[in-house]
């Protein structure tokens, strides 16, 4: 069984239960904040504390300041996150791609929740607030993935896929591979 209460050991950083990553439409919030429930630890989402402080959308983010203003507040907001959060955290779909963000994911429990666009469409339905995906979504979202899933792959301590599954089914997914490949989320 995955224990999320471990005490960490003496001398350590104490480390998010998980990290989840993976596309827009891959379930990541949703997931995240199921799993942080199961697990019994708080969830967190980087996108809605970059928005929080900022008191304004991502969306108005990229218009207003640009994309590279926005990842700048992402990379921060990830590196803190990583560094204080103790629960689940929620990446937005680009944050792997910064370097930086990628290397401050070593030795995390990373869960790459892999989506088909499919399933991505119905989920987010290819609206204009995803500023990535504004100019025709679909081959958007394909470029995108072909760029993205390497990295993904990359970083991802497991990968579930979440190919027709409810939210529910895809956190037991998670649960039954982090137990399958021994990874305590403590």
């Amino acid at each position: 069984m995955v224990n999320a209460h471990e005490p960490t050991p003496e001398g350590t950083a104490p480390r998010p239960a998980a990290v989840v990553v993976g596309p827009p439409g891959a379930g990541k919030t949703t997931v995240g904040a199921l799993l942080a429930e199961r697990l019994g630890v708080p969830f967190h989402d980087v996108d809605a504390a970059v928005e929080a402080a900022e008191g304004r959308s991502i969306s108005d983010i990229f218009v207003d300041d640009g994309e590279a203003a926005f990842r700048d507040l992402e990379r921060a907001e990830v590196a803190r996150s990583l560094a204080d959060e103790r629960g689940v955290v929620a990446l937005g779909g680009g944050a792997v791609m910064d370097p930086l963000s990628e290397a401050v994911l070593a030795g995390h429990t990373v869960v790459f929740l892999d989506v088909a666009i499919a399933d991505a469409s119905k989920r987010i339905g290819f609206d204009r607030s995803r500023p990535l995906l504004s100019v025709n979504p679909r081959a958007s979202w394909i470029a995108m993935m072909k760029v993205r899933r390497p990295t993904y792959e990359r970083v991802a301590t497991v990968r579930v896929d979440t190919a027709g599954r409810t939210p529910d089914e895809i956190v037991d997914a998670v649960i039954a591979e982090l137990e399958a490949t021994g990874v305590a989320t403590a």
